[in-house]
């Protein structure tokens, strides 16, 4: 009976330490954003904090497009915004992104699955300093569909992210 009551509190304990642990592990390097709002899957005080390889390990994809803010088709690569945001487990109707500056946008988060952005963290191969629009630079497929290619679409490719909020 006693190694029973005992094997029933190993099994509590090991529940309780489960209770609130986080979903993804912390960062091994320099955090380059930070996801808050209305998600369930956390790693830091009820916010999913990501470095560089934790967004590569999501899974990239590459859109090739002209933009607004570059000469000629430029190639990004980074993680589609719909793969991040089921990663956290967003349950919202927008997702307002912060950039370094303090810029301000508000998404829908049916752009997400309808259109396929990605928050690119590369720029012709290279990983985007913050001098060159980077750490990480929301990207529309402009060239896919014409109905993006207004200022409605390019406000909300926002440059130089540092989060996102999921309301």
């Amino acid at each position: 009976m006693k190694s029973c009551l005992s094997l029933i509190a190993s099994l509590v304990m090991m529940a309780w330490s489960t209770i609130g642990a986080a979903a993804f592990d912390a960062p091994t390097s320099e955090p380059i954003l930070t996801i808050s709002g209305n998600i369930t899957e956390t790693n830091q005080d009820g916010v999913a904090v990501f470095d560089r390889a934790m967004l590569e390990a999501l899974g990239t994809t590459t859109i090739v497009t002209l933009t607004p803010w570059s000469d000629g088709a430029n190639t990004y690569e980074g993680v589609r915004l719909d793969v991040l945001m089921e990663a956290v487990g967003a349950e919202g109707d927008t997702v307002t992104a912060v950039a370094l500056n303090d810029y301000v946008t508000t998404i829908p988060l049916s752009d997400f699955a309808e259109f396929g952005p990605i928050l690119a963290l590369k720029h012709n191969g290279e990983y985007m300093t913050v001098r060159a629009k980077g750490p990480l630079f929301i990207i529309y497929p402009f060239d896919d569909n014409p109905e993006l290619r207004n200022s409605t679409y390019y406000s909300r490719a926002a440059w130089q992210v540092k989060q996102l909020i999921v309301e």
